[in-house]
Order: C-alpha cells, then sequence, then structure tokens
C-alpha cells in the first residue's frame, strides 16, 4: 500500500487537536476490501470487544456501488464517529484481501479510501498492516491441466 503513516497522522492532529492533550486510546481497525464490498471493523486493542461495524452495503443503494471509494469513506466515517464517542481515539489498521487459495492476494479499491478516511475523522493511525491469506500450497485447482474451457 502506498500509504505514508506520518502523512496520516499529520492530517489526524489538524483534524483532532485535542488527541494532543489526552491520552492515546488504542484500537485494531481491521478492513477488508474485495472487489464487491468493503467493510470496515474496529475493535479494542485485544480485539476480543467489537466497538463499531460497518460496510459499503450500508451506506449505498446500488449492489454495484458497494465495493467503491465514495461507500469506503462513508462507512469508514460512521465507524471513526462511533469509536471517537466511545473513547478510541488511535487505531493500528489491518487489511486484508480475500486471498487463499482462489482469491486475489490484492485489496480492492475501498481499502485505501476507508484508511485516509480514518485518519481525517481525527483517529490517530499506529501500523498499517496486510493480513491478506496466503495459501502454503493446497490442493490442485479444479479445470484440469489446461484450465476450464468454456
Amino acid at each position: 500500500m502506498r500509504i505514508d503513516a506520518q502523512e496520516l497522522n499529520e492530517q489526524a492532529e489538524a483534524a483532532g487537536a485535542q488527541t494532543r492533550q489526552r491520552q492515546l486510546r488504542w484500537g485494531i481497525a481491521h478492513i477488508y476490501s474485495s472487489y464487491n464490498d468493503t467493510i470496515i471493523h474496529v475493535t479494542d486493542i485485544t480485539s476480543t470487544e467489537t466497538i463499531a461495524i460497518s460496510s459499503g452495503g450500508q451506506v449505498t443503494k446500488s449492489h454495484r456501488m458497494e465495493s467503491s471509494p465514495t461507500a469506503a469513506m462513508a462507512a469508514s466515517k460512521k465507524v471513526a464517529e462511533i469509536a471517537l464517542e466511545k473513547g478510541i481515539n488511535a487505531v493500528h489498521v489491518k487489511v486484508k484481501a480475500p486471498g487463499g487459495q482462489n482469491g486475489p492476494n490484492s485489496p480492492g479499491p475501498g481499502a485505501q479510501a476507508a484508511v485516509r478516511a480514518l485518519s481525517r475523522m481525527g483517529l490517530r493511525i499506529g501500523t498499517i498492516e496486510d493480513v491478506t491469506p496466503l495459501p502454503h500450497d493446497t490442493c490442485r485447482k479444479s479445470g484440469g491441466k489446461r484450465g476450464r474451457r468454456v
């Protein structure tokens, strides 16, 4: 991902000057971004308690817009407001793509927009980590040696 964490933190400090005055309360923002949807899930630092969750489908009417950067920004804005209400003012970000055996290993178009929207809402960004599941050699894909013939 091409997001500079220091640049995001500067934007967050400009947005919310009060974060400097009080102690940071950390959470984890899990962002699952595929080509069909974007899901943002904020938990506490142990990942056991859900603080806020939203997806692209909750903020848009048409199915084709669920994975768009606009829907991802709206969903992360909604999540950030709830997290700030509950006292979370800094997050570590974990970005996940579908991955696995058959899914793409690159996150969808909403991932970068979601991270930017979180920082613009005044949340301080700690680390940005890619947690896409990668296969360590699996069963053979279906379709045979020459692939699926249509």
